[in-house]
């Protein structure tokens, strides 16, 4: 029941067409498990892993202790998720973020952590389509293509992930279910292949036998490794956020999201944990930590598998990989900026909806476009600039989660103390969640400043490229808010903020009681 002590003020009147289900996206198109699988196939799991293992592994300390951290990156993750879920409780918004914090902590943080997510998108499309292209030409035994080969077949790979978007939510959806079928199953194959020739001493010199010690945090070298691995660990579970961002076109929008992101997150740790405790065993933490192609599972899959043929498989996985997540990566950006239009945050015209497909059309061509401009420049300017755009994209996960996991605690802050289970899942999880990622928000800063940290060694006014680019984004967003509201929008900048409805936690079968 609601409390008669505690008053819920009135809501803001919000323009016409702006609210949660009232955008013309197609409603109920997508089920529980599709946005368990978007939100899977968004963190491009084989990627993912392919680039960063060998990374964890190398840093003084960790080693075979790699499979410990890929849990402990896990909870911030999971503490984050669960914000998620008491936010789209609230707010079953396809803007997420935007729409979540413009409630809880007002319009100019709401547009910030709505323009995070846009830029994060769109820096991270043009790794992905280089990798999707790359390993397009690897698949077919071509292991030296040119770099105008790859970036057009990158490029055709951007477009046509953005017309899937275009066309559907069904197709978008049906095409990751096969997408992420085939990556998961790949990296199946290769864990399971990958320790049956342990135990049967059939792997290379420098293979080791799993062992319960691998999952004992104490036996990490040192604090600093500690945080050096999960600084490097934990971003390679961003995108399980996607599945939130279909909400208006899911069955049960204001609860199954929230739910399908936090199954997404705990799919992804079992993925990664079996995955790292396979390739350490096989391989040997030596030689995971000495590669030096940023690919540990292509490193180790001819070797695994007996030929190169079979090696393919994993060729299969990271490729899948690239493409579900330069599909899925479309989906956020799109639907972020009409849920931005339609609030008058930002230009009317990426607020209309197809009428033929019910999709964010004009919004999702956009943002399409853009990544390939984006892409483009990068390769023609440097493949180091690309690299250093990457490594700047980490701020601004943290940023985004973080300021999401603070949104969740004050919107729902007169509900924290009113019993123990309010006070854990919406006071305790979310706060921790947001300092966990504003220590690394912070870590991250430090490290990017230093120019010897960047992929090209370079140094821009004295500091690394990627904390240059990050800070230039920042101050970017900021000019074209002030901008924007200059030019006069008090439906959005005029907004109060709000606090939630105290029945949102008593009908909730995670929450409390509130009388």
């Amino acid at each position: 029941m609601e409390s008669a002590s505690v008053p819920v003020p009135a809501k803001n009147v919000q323009p016409e067409g702006s609210g949660a289900g009232e955008k013309g996206l197609k409603s109920g198109a997508i089920g529980f498990l599709s946005g368990v699988v978007i939100g899977v196939a968004s963190t491009a799991p084989g990627y993912s892993l392919a680039g960063a293992l060998g990374l964890v592994v190398a840093v003084v300390g960790i080693g075979v202790q790699a499979p410990v951290i890929m849990i402990a990156a896990f909870i911030p993750m999971l503490l984050v998720a669960s914000s998620y879920y008491w936010m789209n409780r609230a707010d079953p918004d396809c803007g997420t973020t935007f729409s979540w914090v413009t409630r809880a902590m007002g319009p100019s943080w709401g547009w910030i952590g709505g323009w995070a997510i846009i830029v994060a998108d769109v820096i991270v499309m043009a790794n992905l389509a280089q990798i999707a292209g790359l390993y397009t030409f690897l698949l077919f035994g071509v292991n030296n293509p040119s770099t105008l080969a790859v970036t057009v077949l990158g490029i055709i790979f951007i477009m046509a992930m953005t017309y899937i978007c275009v066309i559907g939510i069904e197709l978008n959806a049906k095409t990751q279910i096969g997408l992420l079928a085939a990556e998961l199953t790949a990296l199946g194959l290769f864990s399971v292949v990958a320790l049956v020739r342990v135990y049967a001493n059939d792997a290379p010199h420098g293979s080791v036998k799993p062992a319960a010690s691998w999952f004992n945090p104490t036996d990490i070298g040192s604090t600093s490794a500690f945080v050096s691995g999960l600084l490097l660990a934990i971003f390679i579970y961003w995108g399980w956020d996607t599945t939130v961002t279909v909400n208006e076109e899911m069955e049960e929008p204001g609860e199954a999201p929230g739910r399908a992101a936090i199954w997404a997150t705990i799919v992804l740790v079992f993925t990664y944990v079996i995955v790292t405790v396979a390739a350490i065993a096989f391989g040997g933490p030596a030689r995971l930590a000495n590669d030096q192609s940023g690919d540990v599972l292509g490193l180790l899959a001819n070797d695994v598998f007996g030929s190169s043929t079979l090696g393919k498989i994993v060729i299969i996985a990271v490729l899948s990989s690239a493409a579900a997540s330069c599909q899925t990566t479309i989906l956020p950006t799109a639907r972020t900026a009409l849920s931005m239009a339609r609030a008058k945050a930002i230009p009317a015209k990426l607020g209309e909806v197809d009428t033929r497909y019910l999709t964010p059309a004009f919004a999702t061509w956009v943002m399409g476009i853009l990544s390939v401009v984006w892409y483009v420049g990068l390769t023609i300017v440097s493949t180091n600039i690309l690299g250093d755009a990457i490594a700047a994209l980490g701020l601004w996960i943290a940023f985004y989660y973080g300021l999401t996991a603070f949104a969740c605690t004050i919107y729902y802050r007169r509900q924290v103390f009113t019993s123990a289970k309010n006070f854990v899942f919406l006071g305790l999880a979310p706060v921790l969640g947001g300092l966990m990622l504003l220590v690394i928000l912070v870590k991250s800063c430090y490290d990017l400043s230093k120019p010897a940290n960047s992929a090209s060694g370079d140094s821009w006014f004295g500091l690394g490229p990627p904390l240059v680019i990050g800070i230039s984004f920042i101050l970017l967003g900021a000019i074209l808010m002030v901008i924007w509201r200059v030019q006069g929008h008090p439906e959005f900048f005029g907004r109060k903020t709000e606090v939630a409805d105290p029945a949102l936690v008593a009908a909730s079968p995670a929450g409390g009681a509130t009388s």
